[in-house]
């Protein structure tokens, strides 16, 4: 059955804190000074390795057979970049800060739907996206200075990225296993990462390694959760868990950096999520009233 939403919900709540620990991972690894291309890399390179070795074992390999190769490879364009946007929000901004720009993902999905589905959009998703893009002024007031633009518009560009990425799972997850959408993500990625490897590659210590070795780990995880909570739930279900990020993200920072949002971020952070919050509500309104005329 691909119908299980308290599963879906389990599943992305799981995700949600994997996810989170390896954000706090690679911002570490940013201060050690580990460029962004090589974290990509083993966030990319371990997972595929992993996933095949776990199938050849188990002589599972047939698991991988798909159906769809050219959409596995736009979800790898797609996904990449928006990978590179994600991880590098958080090497640029504090983590709770960066956790927050991805919740404007909704408002893109907006976005999108008028554009490349031409959509109409009433009143009240028209009046949620300009809320989110009001509390995301606040966030980056004149008074946040803790808040560079260019670190901002990498948020920002991370979250439409991923706006497209959700699409796509949730139809690559029709066809295709969790574990098949992972292994692809990640194989076809890790050639063009490894260029930068062959060219810049450095040494690093014990820790360093064990950090990259979590990132892959972390990331593995994570992304097989997070892509099965969208085989066996709605997009529009599953992607309310994610609000619970900006706890886990909070808290790193405080643990570990000693560092807490300033009041800015506290005023525009729940703008941002109620507006999204609202599209999510929406769209299931309209989701079910569309289903209740097809079934009449």
């Amino acid at each position: 059955m691909h119908d299980r939403p308290m599963f879906a919900l389990a599943l992305r709540l799981a995700a949600t804190l994997i996810f989170s620990v390896m954000f706090l991972l690679v911002k570490l690894t940013g201060l050690r000074g580990v460029a962004l291309p090589e974290t990509l890399f083993w966030r990319q390179f371990i997972p595929a390795i992993a996933i095949f070795g776990w199938l050849a074992v188990r002589g599972q390999i047939h698991r991988l057979k798909t159906q769809r190769p050219w959409v596995h490879a736009r979800r790898a364009a797609l996904g990449g970049s928006g990978m590179f946007l994600t991880l590098g929000v958080v090497r640029l901004l504090p983590l709770a800060e960066a956790t927050i720009l991805a919740f404007t993902t909704p408002m893109f999905a907006v976005l999108l739907s008028v554009l490349m589905l031409k959509e109409k959009v009433g009143l009240w998703r028209w009046s949620a996206v300009g809320a989110g893009l009001l509390g995301v002024l606040i966030i980056a007031g004149p008074d946040s200075n803790h808040i560079p633009l260019f670190g901002l518009a990498v948020g920002i560009g991370a979250a439409f990225m991923v706006s497209l990425v959700t699409v796509q799972l949730r139809d690559l997850g029709k066809t295709d296993e969790p574990i098949t959408v992972v292994f692809y993500f990640s194989a076809l990625c890790t050639p063009f990462l490894g260029l930068f490897l062959l060219q810049r590659g450095v040494q690093h210590d014990l820790t360093e390694w064990l950090m990259l070795a979590g990132i892959g780990i972390t990331g593995l995880f994570a992304q097989l959760a997070l892509t099965a909570s969208l085989r066996y739930g709605a997009v529009s279900s599953v992607i309310v868990v994610d609000y619970i990020q900006l706890a886990w993200a909070t808290a790193w920072g405080w643990l570990i950096f000693d560092q807490l949002p300033p009041a800015t971020t506290w005023l525009g952070a729940p703008i941002i999520i109620g507006a999204s919050l609202l599209i999510i509500w929406r769209e299931r309104v309209l989701g079910k009233a569309r289903s209740a005329a097809i079934a009449s």
